[in-house]
């Protein structure tokens, strides 16, 4: 069992903001792969499951604001058994084994649309991989960023980060949501390390085949 988390705040007044792409990239891949994202009982999250490349996914919107993420989290990696062999988990008491654990978020660092994926790390002063870090008490799992860019001078960060794109990002928005979701498709089926390979750089690059 993999678990694929997309990241963002809670209430309609977010719900198309910049902070909330993780949140729109999970429900976007619930669409692509037939999932129906319900209130999970006992957890502050939707979840939903459904199959990519043949395995088990739970895909999962926490519904705590974004520096609260890692209560739902970690409550969602206790709950699910893992399937098949793979690294363990720091944490003896996560059934699901950190290794096999995607969290999808923005990044102010990055510029507008490059994707970057990644094993393990810091949080990069993310507020929501901060507190999956400390909820999880490791930092071993793999995080799919997704570029937001700098706002101007004159533009507050908080204030940016939670802003609505402008007209001309949200038709971009389009292929950039297509490449999250393939670049999600190929570390289910291929691997973090592939994944890497193929999406990490600037653009997107021709000729090669994203998912299977």
């Amino acid at each position: 069992m993999k678990l694929i988390v997309g990241l963002g705040n809670p209430g309609r007044i977010y719900a198309r903001s910049r902070h909330n792409i993780g949140n729109a990239i999970v429900r976007a891949l619930a669409r692509e792969y037939g999932a129906t994202l319900k209130k999970e009982p006992g957890i502050a999250c939707l979840s939903g499951k459904c199959k990519i490349g043949g395995q088990n996914i739970v895909l999962a919107l926490p519904l705590t604001f974004m520096n609260l993420s890692g209560l739902a989290v970690s409550a969602m990696a206790k709950k699910y058994k893992p399937e098949g062999s793979g690294l363990a988990s720091s944490s003896q008491s996560h059934k699901i084994e950190l290794n096999n654990l995607l969290v999808v978020c923005d990044d102010l660092d990055l510029e507008f649309g490059r994707l970057k994926i990644k094993w393990s790390g810091s949080s990069g002063g993310h507020r929501g991989i901060k507190s999956i870090v400390d909820s999880v008490k490791s930092n071993a799992f793999c995080r799919l960023r997704i570029g937001i860019g700098r706002p101007s001078l004159d533009l507050d960060a908080a204030e940016y980060v939670l802003s609505s794109f402008a007209k001309k990002e949200k038709i971009q928005l389009i292929e950039i949501t297509q490449r999250a979701l393939d670049c999600c498709n190929a570390w289910v089926v291929k691997g973090v390390n592939a994944a890497m390979n193929i999406f990490n750089g600037a653009e997107k690059k021709e000729g090669v085949n994203y998912v299977e």
